[in-house]
């Protein structure tokens, strides 16, 4: 079942278990790296079956003048990301960034990703009026973004310690 919180709402320390066992911890991440400064403003989409949460996701507002760029991940270390070109147009605003999306190995290929995606660019837009998103996809996450009508563009580029990524942007 699809559950989101919205700005201001803190989710379940089983939302940020999961989010770590699945984005941080095969990285070597030590825990902590799932958290982000901005998360209690941000929406938040969760899977939950057999009791436990087993696919995430995030999304927030890119505010006015801000081209998208940051940290990966809170406190110390955090590789820098890149920021999005569209965001130069003001035409392109609100605009929302999806971040932190990820599915427990035992439940990928099951949909629920697609499920949180979704859940999240509703949200997004009956709640910040966005009428783009962008993400920063890892290169193995870049197929099922454009099965769900994500585009792609940029060129490849590289987050320190992570990976390989492409920007990719919807119409919401």
């Amino acid at each position: 079942m699809l559950s989101i919180s919205l700005p201001g709402k803190t989710p379940s320390l089983a939302y940020y278990d999961c989010r770590y066992a699945v984005l941080r911890q095969p990285l070597g991440f030590e825990r902590g790296a799932e958290l982000l400064d901005d998360d209690d403003n941000a929406l938040h989409a969760w899977v939950e079956q057999d009791n436990k949460v087993v696919a995430v996701g995030r999304a927030h507002l890119i505010p006015e003048g801000v081209d998208g760029s940051g940290a990966d991940h809170a406190g110390p270390g955090a590789a820098k990301i890149p920021g999005f070109g569209p965001l130069s147009e003001s035409s392109n605003r609100p605009a929302i960034q999806i971040r932190q999306m990820g599915t427990l190995d035992e439940y990928r290929r099951k949909g629920l990703a697609a499920t949180v995606l979704a859940g999240l660019e509703e949200a997004a837009k009956t709640h910040l009026s966005a009428k783009i998103g962008l993400l920063q996809a890892r290169e193995h996450a870049i197929e099922f973004y454009q099965s769900q009508g994500w585009k792609i563009i940029d060129q490849p580029y590289d987050i320190s310690g992570i990976g390989p990524h492409r920007s990719m942007m919807k119409i919401l």
